[in-house]
């Protein structure tokens, strides 16, 4: 089921009325929900809004992919820290678009580090065993 967001736009005193379609419903894998709970609740609050406008727009700035896997990042830049939920798509339900969001972790260098990538996707394996 699609979530529409309508909302106007004044320019120039003209009102336009644009409908954004969700992309995706998120469900949060028990280690990402453990992340955020361990974070302080102004960077939960930024991660979250983040995760919220990612949703609606697939902003790489905000979603991307991960080079050579299944994988993708959720990117939040919050007081000098770059904290990162990795996750992957689950399209096999009839109605909805589901994003998994597996674990998160505060990164450190440039590159996502292998074993966190690992991580998730041994999440994925699980998840995909079980449905």
């Amino acid at each position: 089921m699609e979530t529409l967001i309508t909302f106007a736009v004044v320019e120039r005193s003209i009102y336009k009325y644009m409908e954004i379609i969700e992309k995706f419903k998120i469900v949060y894998y028990t280690d990402a929900i453990e992340f955020l709970q361990r974070i302080e609740s102004k960077t939960r609050e930024k991660i979250i809004y983040n995760i919220d406008k990612a949703r609606y727009t697939l902003d790489p700035k905000l979603f991307k992919k991960l080079t050579g896997s299944d994988i993708w990042e959720f990117r939040t830049l919050y007081n000098g820290k770059q904290y990162r939920l990795l996750a992957f798509w689950d399209k096999t339900q009839d109605m909805d678009t589901l994003v998994i969001a597996t674990h998160g972790f505060i990164k450190k260098t440039d590159k996502t580090p292998v074993n966190e990538i690992e991580r998730a996707k041994e999440i994925m394996k699980e998840y995909f065993k079980l449905k």
